[in-house]
């Protein structure tokens, strides 16, 4: 792969699995196809999202599994398909894609941190892959926060994250901690208070892990489009109007 010009930060979007260490996507009805293009969707939107985040590369990491791979070939031929202006220039210049072996998840975040600190970025900001209505302006307020703290955490309602980001060096071993557990979040910010860092926290947001989940993205997606935002979200919006009409009787 050709070397692409580095920035001083990342934002590293790393798939999730359906279901993976205590957390699942579990939408009722929506199961098999429709579960996937709708988180098809959700890493499209990721993607898109980062790209408005000037100032940062963006990397894309997943398990190195033959559906996994299909299912990122997709995801990365239809944002090429699609992409106009500056997201032509981000995709060329910006963004790399990277095979990973199937592991915990805390081992998977922990590898993708290693690794971009390992490619020479000062700042990196981790994002899953259920957060299609995370804002560039969020990513950009986190990826500031990096630039005066050790690390920047973004919480959920649940007590877990939804972005996690480190500054300088990879400080704590996220691969020692119980990503089942559900005090993670207050876990992990505990370990950096003890090791003297200093942190940042971003406003609570939420992963869509569930069907109250998607009502509230939905109704998300609504205020974004009254206030003139037609790009937010967007392919999760379309894919998940299909998908509702289809199971309505």
């Amino acid at each position: 792969m050709t070397p692409k010009k580095k920035t001083k930060s990342v934002i590293a979007v790393c798939i999730q699995e359906p279901f993976e260490d205590g957390s699942k996507m579990d939408f009722g009805l929506i199961q098999g196809d429709d579960l996937r293009f709708l988180h098809q969707a959700f890493i499209t939107d990721t993607i898109n999202n980062s790209f408005e985040v000037d100032e940062a590369d963006v990397r894309l990491y997943y398990i190195n599994q033959t559906e996994r791979k299909r299912f990122v070939k997709i995801v990365t031929d239809y944002l090429k398909s699609k992409a106009t202006g500056s997201k032509v220039d981000a995709l060329k210049n910006r963004f790399e894609v990277f095979e990973m072996a199937k592991s915990r998840w805390g081992i998977r975040i922990e590898e993708v941190f290693q690794d971009c600190f390992g490619a020479g970025y000062e700042h990196v900001l981790l994002v899953g892959s259920r957060t299609p209505t995370i804002k560039p302006a969020m990513m950009k307020a986190a990826l500031k926060m990096l630039t005066e703290s050790d690390a920047v955490f973004g919480p959920t309602p649940e007590g877990r994250y939804y972005v996690i980001g480190m500054s300088g060096r990879y400080h704590i071993s996220l691969s020692d901690f119980d990503w089942k557990s559900p005090s993670i979040y207050s876990e992990v910010a505990d370990a950096f208070t003890k090791e003297g860092l200093a942190w940042s926290e971003l406003e609570i947001w939420y992963a869509v892990e569930t069907s109250e989940d998607l009502e509230l993205m939905v109704r998300d997606i609504n205020q974004f489009r009254f206030e003139g935002d037609e790009a937010i979200a967007r392919e999760t919006e379309k894919v998940l109007e299909r998908i509702l009409t289809r199971l309505e009787p």
